[in-house]
């Protein structure tokens, strides 16, 4: 009876009603676009980010992160990529195995992070072979062959069809020397990448660095990431039984996780000054019906209603206006983010800058439970919660003092 009488008292003033579900279900969907927009850049940003060179989680050796040396190794990863392969969300698992070395051309040197690769892998966990800015990415069955990137090739002074020579320190720490044609030039707009990476073929690096068949990592990808995520558990433990490690997105990316972290605690302080702005909005237009309704509640207290009922039909009231207008701003703000999810939002002039966090030159927002739900949910729980304050004032009151209310 009480949610009855609830409902049509709400309606009785229908200005106001409308007025205040307007004013909750904008912000309501301002917050379900800007959580989705938010979550969407973060998952573009890491799976841009991570594509690029990582894998979404790696196998190592324990204390290669702390100490990336190429005797650090991975013997026999055969069997290792097969079982990884086998666990559900893991599309792919690619043998690496990586060192610091000194390209040269002439009397012009640098220093470069080579990466042995085998590229029917690569393909699938990293984007660096689609960055290709001139000649070709590696191919199965390349032996003297190098993947260089463009800034890189320019400081040598190099091009698609020269020759760098290459000298490191074996797995044995014998001295590794070798000469390999450029096959192909990459630019990924992340000048760090650019002017210190390369990739060659893994078992030419294998020869090349005194490797008998060892890697010194194995780099894993899903067709997204929160399959990787899901899949941790099994993973790490595969890894532990063959005395080996996983390194998860946030252990790769350390940098990124902490940046995300950072915009998240800005944004959430945001998030909240807006819920407590209309959340005293809805709560002062609440204190104002209960100021007029003293009489009202006056003539209910004299007929027999328990202050109780009164107020917990107040409290109704709200719940409903609030539900109203939260479920109001989820109706027309998730088809809203599930059209920019489809096309994209641009960001023009920015192309550089994103680029360097590994995103693209537009950002999709991601609609997902939290994303639709987290506001609207918040402005709900603290209107519920600030509108019990009015309701006690209900409590207090005496039938011929609240008939006798102006």
């Amino acid at each position: 009876m009480l949610a009855s009488l609830a409902w049509r008292n709400l309606w009785r003033q229908k200005t106001r009603t409308i007025i205040s579900m307007i004013s909750m279900g904008f912000a309501s969907l301002l917050l379900v676009f800007m959580l989705s927009l938010q979550i969407g850049s973060y998952d573009t940003m890491k799976t841009g980010t991570l594509r690029l060179q990582d894998g979404f989680a790696q196998v190592q050796p324990p204390g290669y992160a702390d100490d990336p040396d190429i005797s650090n190794l991975i013997e026999d990863p055969a069997p290792i990529i097969a079982e990884l392969k086998a666990v559900e969300g893991i599309a792919e698992a690619a043998p690496r195995a990586g060192t610091f070395v000194i390209l040269a051309n002439g009397e012009t040197s640098y220093g470069a992070a080579v990466l042995g690769i085998a590229p029917e892998s690569e393909v699938n966990v990293s984007t660096l072979g689609a960055a290709l800015g001139q000649g070709r990415y590696l191919e199965p069955g390349d032996t003297d062959a190098i993947y260089l990137g463009e800034t890189l090739a320019r400081n040598l002074g190099l091009a698609v069809g020269d020759r760098v020579s290459l000298l490191g320190s074996g797995a044995d720490r014998s001295v590794a020397a070798d000469s390999l044609e450029i096959v192909g030039l990459f630019r990924t707009g992340v000048p760090q990448i650019d002017r210190q990476l390369a990739q060659m073929p893994l078992d030419r690096f294998q020869e090349t660095f005194a490797l008998q068949g060892e890697v010194n990592v194995i780099a894993l990808s899903g067709k997204r990431l929160a399959d990787v995520n899901r899949a941790l558990p099994e993973l790490r433990r595969i890894a532990a039984a063959h005395g080996l490690v996983v390194r998860d997105w946030a252990e790769l990316q350390p940098a990124l996780k902490q940046a995300i972290a950072l915009d998240v605690s800005t944004s959430a302080a945001i998030y909240l000054s807006l819920v407590a702005v209309v959340t005293f909005i809805i709560l002062n237009t609440l204190y104002m019906s209960v100021l007029e309704r003293t009489r009202e509640f006056g003539i209910l207290l004299a007929l027999g209603m328990k202050p109780g009922a009164i107020g917990r039909m107040m409290w109704l009231e709200l719940i409903l206006l609030a539900a109203l207008g939260c479920a109001s701003g989820v109706a027309l703000g998730a088809p809203l983010v599930l059209w920019f999810q489809q096309h994209g939002i641009p960001v023009p002039g920015m192309e550089n800058i994103m680029a360097q966090f590994g995103l693209p030159s537009r950002i999709y927002p991601s609609l997902d439970p939290i994303s639709a739900s987290a506001g609207p949910l918040a402005i709900l729980a603290s209107v519920a919660l600030g509108g019990l304050v009015p309701c006690l004032r209900i409590r207090r009151l005496h039938p011929v003092s609240a008939m006798r209310a102006a």
